[in-house]
This record gives structure tokens, sequence and C-alpha cells, in this order.
């Protein structure tokens, strides 16, 4: 089962979603503001997909925080504990396929492929 992870009015979701349905993909969606970001979800993607990737760093989120708590932002420990405090820093969506591994964002092509690998 296909698990997609986000904000439902984050417009790469609404792309994600729509691909999904389009393309016959079951799925449940997990909604960080109202659900929250289930700490062992978050620490299973970063080791799998590094904080870097993880981390928006270019969403209004970052762009609020204080210098001070975007230098202290330095491994996955920090990374991971200002994540679970803002949610909206995680890139979204991220999407766990079940057997085929876990990505953030949204390409249609990856996105074909790891479904013919379901």
């Amino acid at each position: 089962m296909i698990t997609l992870y986000g904000i439902p009015n984050c417009d790469t979701v609404k792309k994600a979603r729509a691909w999904l349905a389009a393309n016959g993909q079951a799925h449940a969606f997990h909604d960080f503001k109202k659900q929250g970001v289930p700490p062992e979800a978050l620490a299973r993607w970063l080791q799998a997909l590094g904080w870097e990737t993880l981390l928006n760093r270019r969403g209004t989120t970052w762009r609020q925080l204080d210098a001070a708590t975007q230098g202290a932002t330095v491994d996955a420990a920090s990374a991971g504990a200002l994540m679970q405090a803002h949610p909206s820093l995680i890139k979204r969506p991220v999407v766990d396929w079940g057997g085929a591994g876990l990505g953030v964002g949204f390409d249609a092509a990856d996105w074909a492929a790891r479904a013919a690998r379901l």
C-alpha cells in the first residue's frame, strides 16, 4: 500500500494525489497538519533519504526561522527536531511506496517506474 505524506493544500501534493488517482494507484494520505509527523516515520526517512533531501530550505517556513536556528541545523538530529516541530519544513510529498522504497517530491516518470514495481 502506498502512503502519501504531506499537506492537502500544497500544489505538489495535489498533483501527486491526482496522478495516483489517474493511474489507479490505491493509497493512504497522511495529513501533516491534522495528524502530525510520526516520529518513527521521520527517523526512517532521515536514515533512508538524508536530512538534506528532506529539509525544505526554499519555503516560507524556513525563511521565517531566525538565522541562529537556521545555522544550527547541521545534521540529521538537528534537522529532524526542527522538522518535527515545523512539519512544513519537510519537502512534499514524502511517499512510502511499500515494496518500491521511499521518495520525496513528484516526478511523473519516476512515479510510473516505481508504480510498475509494485
